[in-house]
């Protein structure tokens, strides 16, 4: 079983719509290079653009 806990360790980006930080998540484990977005709302808000 994995250790939970701190997640101050955790990579960090800032998103290219709203500019805020966001953490690393399980679900990007594999994909985490090509994450730009924080939500998708920013994801759908930039095709707008």
């Amino acid at each position: 079983m994995a250790h939970k806990g701190n997640k101050s360790f955790l990579p960090s980006k800032d998103c290219v719509v709203c500019g805020k930080p966001f953490t690393w998540r399980k679900k990007w484990e594999r994909c985490w290079d090509e994450v730009k977005y924080c939500s998708d709302r920013c994801r759908k808000q930039n095709g707008n653009s």
